[in-house]
């Protein structure tokens, strides 16, 4: 029985872009821990308005922020080895952002309801994260008929 390795060639396009997001939201959230790449790193809490950490100076952080970058990494790696979860993880994982943009509208910064925390920059980042993600999961599986697990 002859076996063939897995290689990127293999991977369909709507699983090269899950697994790229999914590598970028981890690397954040290894980055998100990295004292001088993110500022005020002395200030982080563990999930409170009260952090004053940002990652690269400009989106504000704490320790669940960067756990959820990481394990939101994670799930979209995993999530890339199949056509079909690789296209969940695109389209539902936008959608979660889009609430969270929603979300940070509404909350006032300043409260306890900011638990995550964020900031505006972090909003709009949402907003482009949900569109570009759910964009990417419908584009890329457009016309393919039934996806097919790989």
């Amino acid at each position: 029985m002859t076996t063939h390795p897995r290689t990127a060639a293999a991977r369909t396009p709507v699983q090269q872009a899950a697994l790229l997001v999914g590598a970028v939201f981890l690397l954040v959230g290894i980055l998100g821990f990295i004292p001088g790449i993110t500022t005020d790193y002395d200030t982080m809490k563990f999930a409170e308005h009260h952090s004053e950490a940002k990652l690269l100076g400009l989106f504000q952080v704490s320790i669940l922020h960067n756990i959820v970058h990481l394990l939101f990494g994670l799930a979209g790696i995993l999530m890339s080895r199949a056509a079909p979860t690789a296209r969940t993880f695109l389209i539902g994982g936008g959608v979660v952002y889009l609430i969270l943009w929603i979300y940070g509208l509404i909350i006032d910064h300043d409260s306890a309801a900011n638990f995550v925390p964020v900031n505006t920059a972090d909003n709009w980042l949402h907003f482009v994260l949900g569109v570009a993600m759910i964009a990417l999961g419908v584009l890329l599986t457009r016309g393919s008929g039934r996806l097919t697990a790989r």
